[in-house]
């Protein structure tokens, strides 16, 4: 799992609203960042999907991590994602291809 937090750091921090201009995390002790918290359900979710279609991998993203997500409301509905305000909903797509790319040893 190792490779994968390190090429995730490498790839989403440096690109992340929630870093300094040097990609360091500047959440408080109080937030978590959920791309590191949910990372090995995310690359279990990639490894299990069979085909390239993003939209697999995101219902799958939904249905196994969503769901258990604390930012959710008695109706399913996530008021991190509608503000764009999740990690995981606002990076998927980059850390889907960095997982892949480390899957090929092209990372």
């Amino acid at each position: 799992m190792e490779k994968y937090y390190k090429a995730v750091e490498n790839k989403i921090c440096k690109m992340c609203i929630d870093a300094d201009n040097e990609g360091d995390c500047v959440l408080t002790e109080e937030e978590h960042c959920a791309v590191k918290m949910y990372l090995p359900q995310i690359v279990e979710i990639v490894h299990k999907t069979n085909n390239d279609n993003l939209d697999e991998h995101l219902k799958k993203l939904r249905a196994e991590v969503c769901a258990d997500c604390n930012a959710r409301d008695a109706k399913g509905k996530c008021h991190l994602r509608e503000d764009s305000n999740c990690a995981l909903d606002r990076y998927f797509t980059v850390i889907v291809e960095t997982i892949k790319k480390v899957d090929s040893g092209k990372i």
